[in-house]
């Protein structure tokens, strides 16, 4: 011991390759052997935790199936739009868009409720017809309250505004319901006017045709200043009974002539008062004016005590 402390103290002790070989040996057995090298206990409770956990997990996962949903929901539209508008790779078969603001419609289309822009135009090639179908279901064209109705049987135009018909190319007026600029005419090859209720100041027919008011049930003719009825000829020709009523008077200036065969008739031997009949003779005064007198007795005239006509009749 004492001579390696000497060769220490005079400079480090220079060993061999086979003692350096050895030592070193040595030193890799026990840092292989030694598993806790380097190990420092540590609370994992303590650690910082990165990503997302709890409330903010869930969060993410609803926002990923909401974003699957929307994915989904605009796959379906694309294709629908892509089926309807047949979208290829030389744009729309079906339909085209120009710049003047023209959306042209290339093949048959079925669409349900259209709502044109304001002051809009509907319509067809030049050289082609406009068909438009209704499948068991009335074409209904709607502006506002003006509506056009096209049934199987019918078609209807209502209005609270009025309505007017005109030529574009010419810009003259067929039809209009403008009576004060515009008097009322019935359009060309048009025969009949069929309505439920027309409120007018008069009805008049052509100088060479003549005026036939025809009705199924009843016909209601009213006047809130009284009604003149005047022509050549005037016939009234009923299936039920006709009733005339008047504040004032009802007035008939000229031939007057009554079919009887319809009238109710009783035998020569019948009594007055007999049966349910109540009987009334028709009167005339000079100027016109009708009344009536209940018959109480035969031969009985128009002279009563309170007839309209005075001592005139």
């Amino acid at each position: 011991m004492a001579a390696a402390a000497a060769q220490s103290s005079n400079g480090p002790v220079k060993k061999s390759m086979r003692e350096k070989a050895v030592e070193r040996r040595n030193v890799n057995k026990e840092h292989n052997s030694n598993f806790k090298a380097g190990y420092i206990p540590i609370d994992e409770d303590r650690l910082h935790k990165t990503g997302l956990r709890g409330r903010k997990g869930n969060l993410a996962i609803c926002v990923i199936i909401l974003l699957f949903i929307l994915a989904v929901i605009n796959l379906i539209i694309t294709l629908v739009i892509w089926a309807v508008i047949r979208i290829g790779p030389n744009g729309c078969d079906s339909m085209e868009f120009h710049e003047s603001g023209l959306l042209r419609f290339k093949q048959v289309s079925d669409m349900g409720v259209i709502h044109p822009l304001y002051k809009s135009t509907v319509g067809g090639r030049r050289n082609e017809n406009l068909v438009i179908t209704g499948n068991n279901q009335p074409i209904v064209f709607q502006q506002g309250t003006t509506k056009l109705s096209v049934e199987n049987n019918k078609t209807s135009i209502t209005s609270d505004i009025g309505m007017q018909f005109f030529d574009p190319r010419t810009q003259n007026i067929l039809f209009s319901t403008d009576y004060e600029t515009h008097e009322f005419h019935l359009p060309s090859g048009v025969k009949s006017l069929n309505v439920q209720k027309a409120s007018t100041e008069r009805i008049t027919s052509n100088a060479t045709s003549d005026l036939n008011i025809k009705v199924d049930g009843h016909a209601i003719v009213r006047g809130n200043e009284g009604v003149f009825i005047m022509g050549k000829t005037i016939e009234f020709h009923m299936g039920g009974n006709m009733e005339l009523k008047a504040e004032n008077s009802i007035i008939l200036n000229g031939s007057v002539m009554v079919s009887t065969t319809r009238l109710p008739s009783s035998s020569s031997g019948d009594q007055l008062g007999s049966g349910d009949w109540v009987r009334y003779k028709l009167c005339m005064c000079a100027d016109g004016t009708l009344f009536k007198v209940q018959v109480t007795s035969q031969n009985m005239g128009c002279q009563i005590s309170d007839n309209p006509c005075g001592n005139t009749h």
